[in-house]
């Protein structure tokens, strides 16, 4: 193949492809085209083994699918890509205090890490005292919803 006049094999193409895939993964970190670049430098390789270009092809294909099929999910769980907990997300399941008493079908306050936030009862029914050591359930724009604990904090 002939590009901006210089011939180029196909094994060095599929290098080029390899690289571009390379660098736009490092870019983002996002494993998104990790995957090709692996199955682009095995096609590389049959392609320097003289294979057709169909060949190369699926060959680039298929280690592609096996790569993103058996290694995507090692890959998640080791790097822990999009597991980590921010900000308010990291309040779910911690205790926290209520320092004012939360109504049925209203609000109240509850304190957690020395900041006092709203706070509903997930049980829209249910009256928590002031006092009462609650979980967080979870953060509803900038309320807490949480459930009753079993012991009352006595600060």
């Amino acid at each position: 193949m002939t590009i901006f006049g210089i011939t180029l094999s196909a094994a060095v193409i599929w290098l080029i492809i390899a690289a571009v895939c390379g660098i736009i993964e490092a870019a983002t970190m996002g494993l998104t085209t990790i995957w090709f670049t692996g199955g682009a430098i095995i096609a590389s390789i049959v392609a320097m083994a003289k294979f057709s270009l169909p060949i190369q092809i699926i060959v680039f294909l298929i280690v592609s699918i096996l790569l993103i099929y058996f290694t995507r999910p090692l890959a998640k769980k080791r790097l822990k890509i999009g597991n980590e907990k921010t900000n308010v997300d990291a309040l779910v399941g911690r205790e926290a205090m209520v320092t004012e008493t939360i109504e049925p079908f209203g609000s109240g306050q509850a304190k957690v890490d020395g900041l006092v936030w709203s706070a509903i009862a997930k049980d829209s029914h249910t009256t928590i005292q002031k006092g009462t050591t609650v979980i967080i359930d979870r953060v509803e724009g900038v309320k807490l919803v949480v459930t009753p604990s079993e012991e009352p904090i006595t600060k």
